[in-house]
């Protein structure tokens, strides 16, 4: 099918409702959860950044943060939840256990989450602050709403792999409350 002035805006505007309507899957594994749960209570208030809050129900997701380690028996669960959830999904792994098996270099860790299932965003640090996962939650909704994420995908077979710089992170700013 071409493409025309119609078929265009309304791809635009999905995507554009993609990035602004967001759902949260918490996969909590270890202490990088706290800070999650943090950046989730009211003094972050999440809601300004595109993400209402987490679901319990896969299903009912369509971004998955995978924060903390994961164990060896924890991935098939891990793997199960993100083929639960519908498509079009993301992940976003929180911290460096998630990311890489972190100081926990043994055969019960998994050495990265991208093993089991492909990730969009790495947000680094340990564990990482909120600011730091409102940057990555911002940097992929900027992702989606550009198309540049499908693209990235194709390209990486898997997710799009997106690694945020520990120094940018560290220097976001985010306006708490209101004046």
């Amino acid at each position: 099918m071409d493409h025309n002035f119609v078929t265009a805006r309304i791809e635009d505007l999905v995507k554009w409702a993609r990035s602004r309507s967001s759902w949260g899957a918490s996969f909590g594994l270890a202490c990088c959860a706290i800070e999650m749960m943090g950046t989730g209570a009211s003094h972050y208030d999440l809601s300004r950044f595109g993400m209402e809050v987490f679901r319990a129900s896969p299903r009912q997701a369509d971004i998955m943060i995978v924060a903390g380690r994961v164990s060896q028996k924890m991935a098939p669960v891990l793997r199960q939840v993100y083929d639960q959830m519908m498509e079009p999904k993301w992940v976003i792994s929180m911290g460096v256990c998630a990311s890489s098996g972190g100081m926990f270099n043994n055969y019960a860790i998994v050495q990265g989450v991208d093993q089991i299932v492909p990730v969009d965003v790495y947000a680094p640090g340990c564990p990482p602050t909120p600011e730091t996962l409102i940057h990555a939650i911002e940097t992929l909704h900027q992702l989606i709403e550009d198309g540049e994420i499908m693209h990235r995908r194709a390209a990486n077979n898997g997710g799009a792999g997106v690694e945020l710089s520990s120094e940018l992170a560290a220097h976001t700013s985010v306006t708490i409350g209101t004046k």
